[in-house]
């Protein structure tokens, strides 16, 4: 769903429809990459990923430089800086993504590659360039459209990728930084989430309760850490752990 970006601004992707959607990234996991690979995948796209990097100069894992590019755009626009505080792009949601695609969402990584050729390919056609280069303003229309299921040059499938990206940035924004997003704890600081407790006094239990964050991953607390999954074997269930 399409909403307020910030309060009474409805150009916007919320957070709050972002969050209601929270459970779509089982319903989009395995993802057709049919529905949207009417085109050949763009060659720009096929960029060595042993020369990539992502914007903090960090390695890519998994994607090349220009999806990188794309993803990063498309990220930074679902859940935007706003008057809210920073956004997903600030939390590091897209070096989730790309570390993922090489473990927990290895499935998803063809609908990445075939997907974000397809949002390049949608934002030429109907913007006249890249959708990184593209205006905020001209990136939520494409998404919008998306969304819909009408991106131009897309094929019927962008609805689909649409939401797999949009779940994944969730993830991203809001799950356990040991997984490689909610840099800084930003996501857990945006919804009010001080963290894992394993013992809460009874004044924390007040309903006006004010708790101090710990701003601790769960995998750094002795009884998780000896637990703490190999990022290339994740599975569903792990990544779930600690969101």
């Amino acid at each position: 769903m399409m909403a307020e970006k910030a309060d009474g601004d409805k150009s916007g992707i919320s957070r709050r429809a972002l969050l209601k959607h929270a459970g779509l990234a089982s319903a989009v996991a395995v993802v057709p990459v049919k529905l949207f690979a009417s085109a050949p995948v763009a060659a720009a796209l096929e960029a060595p990923r042993a020369a990539a990097q992502t914007s903090t100069a960090e390695a890519l894992e998994t994607l090349t430089a220009a999806e990188s590019s794309t993803l990063e755009a498309m990220v930074a626009r679902l859940i935007p800086t706003d008057g809210n505080g920073p956004g997903s792009a600030e939390a590091r949601a897209g070096r989730y993504i790309d570390r993922a695609l090489g473990g927990a969402l290895a499935s998803s990584r063809e609908a990445y590659r075939a997907g974000l050729a397809a949002v390049d390919r949608c934002a030429r056609t109907s913007r006249g360039a890249p959708f990184q280069q593209l205006s905020p303003e001209d990136q939520d229309a494409v998404l919008r459209d998306m969304e819909n299921g009408v991106a131009a040059g897309f094929g019927p499938g962008s609805s689909i990728f649409f939401n797999l990206v949009r779940a994944h940035t969730i993830q991203g924004t809001f799950g356990d930084p040991y997984y490689g997003g909610n840099a800084a704890f930003i996501g857990w600081d945006l919804i009010g989430y001080p963290g894992l407790r394993l013992a809460v006094t009874a004044d924390e239990q007040r309903l006006d309760a004010r708790v101090t964050p710990t701003h601790r991953s769960a995998y750094d607390h002795t009884m998780f850490s000896s637990k703490k999954p190999s990022r290339a074997s994740l599975d569903g269930s792990s990544l779930r752990h600690g969101d």
